[in-house]
């Protein structure tokens, strides 16, 4: 059993499989991806799984995980993305530029490829490219899951422009969760300074009109 990436959203439900004799789970740490799969050059190099008559191409893709995988099936052009490339959130756990990296990869590797669909592992936005709440289950008027070549060739450039924090595009958004809340952090600091100097001042002149009283 095999996943784009460690996350536990992603491989949840690996124990009820871990008694089965005909199944192996693939390891979810870094060392232990490389070494299943056969990668040699990571991040750079390609690897293959033999499905027995049906070879997949397997591209690193790390940025949103260290560990982070895409599967290429040549039989139907399908690009299984995960959370590399999907019409929702886009969350940078690595830097920036590793992410952007990843899509140079990619998007070099299909170069002279077919690409029929990007299928990627979740749906977080509606067909107006709004974003649905985090954890939410109702997702009205969701947006389709694939997504096409011309999504993933403008990625290198989306991150290239990134701010940092939070940026949209049509069919996805950028975020780096650990940015924003550190922002976060910094505003709710500064209120709460402004508070706090807020009510002092205003007991200071509550003390001056009583002793000038």
């Amino acid at each position: 059993m095999a996943h784009t990436h460690r996350h536990l959203d992603h491989r949840a439900g690996d124990p009820q499989f871990t008694s089965l004799p005909s199944v192996q789970i693939v390891p979810i740490d870094l060392e232990g991806v490389r070494a299943f799969f056969g990668f040699t050059n990571w991040p750079n190099g390609i690897a293959h799984l033999d499905l027995g008559g049906r070879t997949v191409d397997l591209i690193p893709t790390p940025g949103h995980n260290q560990t982070h995988v895409a599967f290429y099936d040549s039989r139907t052009g399908i690009l299984f993305s995960g959370d590399f490339l999907l019409p929702g959130r886009l969350l940078i756990e690595d830097a920036a530029a590793v992410y952007r990296e990843s899509a140079l990869r990619v998007v070099d590797f299909l170069k002279t490829r077919p690409l029929t669909h990007i299928l990627g592992g979740h749906i977080e936005l509606n067909t107006a490219g709004q974003a649905y709440r985090f954890g939410s289950h109702y997702h009205p008027n969701e947006h389709r899951l694939e997504l096409a070549r011309e999504d993933l060739t403008a990625l290198p450039a989306a991150f290239e422009s990134f701010n940092g924090f939070y940026a949209r595009h049509p069919n996805y958004i950028l975020a780096n969760p650990i940015h924003n809340l550190v922002a976060l952090a910094i505003i709710a600091v500064a209120v709460l300074i402004l508070i706090v100097w807020g009510v002092r001042r205003l007991v200071r002149r509550r003390r001056r009109r009583l002793a000038s009283a």
